[in-house]
């Protein structure tokens, strides 16, 4: 999420300073999202931010668009999108009162038949709105960052998953949830596989090892994030299902906000600006948790996790996520026994993380793009970025 106008503010890492921030930390490749703008259509929608990344990114890109509403014309539309190199979607089953959730039913039928038809995918924000809405109308306790995971209980994921697998099952076309965060949206995402639907799971290093007691903090407003932080037993519960093999991929959601942005609008978690920053310590925290000491998973694995697996899944594969003839030379060298701390190190603007004070082992030391190198001994060496196709 960079550049990201949201709630009357802007995200803290821009084009320029998120493709820094990837380039340190080994990602030759982000993937971005356009909202659906009212009064255009979704290929205006894509092609206004594609033109304006274009001008600014120093490591490739591409994208996927938010879809907040089934205009009559939707099936010409994604015709539109997938020639413009736009194949994923993004669709939400919440936020109402922003104007993203799509309240029809049949709407988003249409929209998964019309996905399959054109092979397409459907990614998709799951908390279930109604819940949302009930639990806040009935709400007697506080609205400090604390409550916020009460506010959007676990109970919320699992039953947008769950509503989500019965039209995919119903129109056969796969689905992707985007940052599964909880031992219930786990559970659903299992219940739907054993009865052949196809459903893809995305979680991130938040979700694997943050717990819901950073909210208690005084300062627990950087930590606000939605779908909300969780219960250690849902971090060992993701945990284990990632090294079953459960999980397709591991991304960030990289929305960063800076340290005043986030506590100013913090007495009301409702209104907090949601979101953190999680690209710089991506790889090396899942390496550090999982890679080391014992019951260790190969480091391949991860790659496939963080790589591979959404190149494929997103259109991207071969030009992205393999090193082979004829695919994009990008190479990330990294040092498997750097011992580092998160604190001062921090590449976001945001100017915290919230992994800050954890030690990690294993560093990026050299990223190349295209075969040129853009980091090395410390210092980053900016080109310009290229938009990829979602073939």
């Amino acid at each position: 999420h960079y550049s990201l106008v949201s709630r009357g503010t802007v995200t803290s890492d821009d084009f320029k300073n998120g493709s820094r921030v990837a380039a340190i930390s080994g990602c030759t490749c982000v993937i971005d999202f356009a909202d659906n703008i009212k009064g255009e259509r979704l290929v205006e929608s894509s092609e206004n931010r594609i033109n304006a990344m274009k001008s600014m990114m120093g490591v490739d890109f591409a994208l996927h668009q938010g879809v907040y509403r089934v205009d009559s014309d939707i099936d010409e539309q994604l015709d539109e999108l997938k020639k413009a190199g736009i194949r994923v979607l993004k669709i939400f089953t919440t936020y109402r009162n922003t104007g993203y959730l799509i309240e029809n039913k049949k709407d988003i039928e249409k929209l998964f038949i019309l996905a399959k038809e054109k092979g397409m995918l459907i990614t998709a924000h799951c908390e279930d709105n109604k819940i949302i809405e009930d639990i806040d109308s009935t709400w007697n306790g506080d609205y400090s960052p604390k409550s916020h995971a009460d506010l959007r209980p676990a109970k919320a994921e699992a039953l947008a998953i769950k509503a989500l697998g019965q039209i995919s099952k119903k129109t056969k076309c796969p689905f992707y949830v985007v940052h599964l965060s909880s031992s219930q949206g786990l559970k659903e995402v299992r219940s739907l596989r054993r009865n052949g639907v196809e459903v893809y799971a995305e979680t991130t290093p938040t979700y694997l090892f943050k717990d819901r007691s950073l909210l208690e903090r005084n300062d627990g407003s950087l930590f606000v994030m939605t779908p909300p932080l969780r219960e250690r037993s849902d971090n060992k519960n993701l945990s284990y299902a990632l090294k079953n093999g459960e999980i397709d991929v591991v991304a960030t959601d990289h929305c960063a906000f800076t340290k005043n942005q986030k506590l100013e609008s913090g007495a009301d978690c409702r209104s907090t600006y949601p979101g953190v920053p999680g690209t710089g310590e991506m790889f090396s925290s899942v390496y550090t948790n999982y890679c080391l000491g014992s019951n260790k998973i190969p480091i391949n694995y991860l790659v496939s996790l963080m790589s591979a697996n959404p190149a494929k899944l997103f259109g991207l594969y071969p030009k992205k996520g393999v090193i082979q003839k004829g695919s994009d030379a990008d190479i990330a060298i990294f040092d498997p026994k750097k011992e580092w701390i998160v604190d001062d190190n921090i590449t976001s603007t945001s100017g915290y993380s919230i992994f800050t004070g954890d030690t990690f082992i294993g560093k990026n030391d050299m990223t190349i793009l295209r075969g040129n190198i853009i980091y090395e001994n410390g210092e980053y060496k900016a080109i310009k970025g290229e938009f990829v196709k979602e073939q």
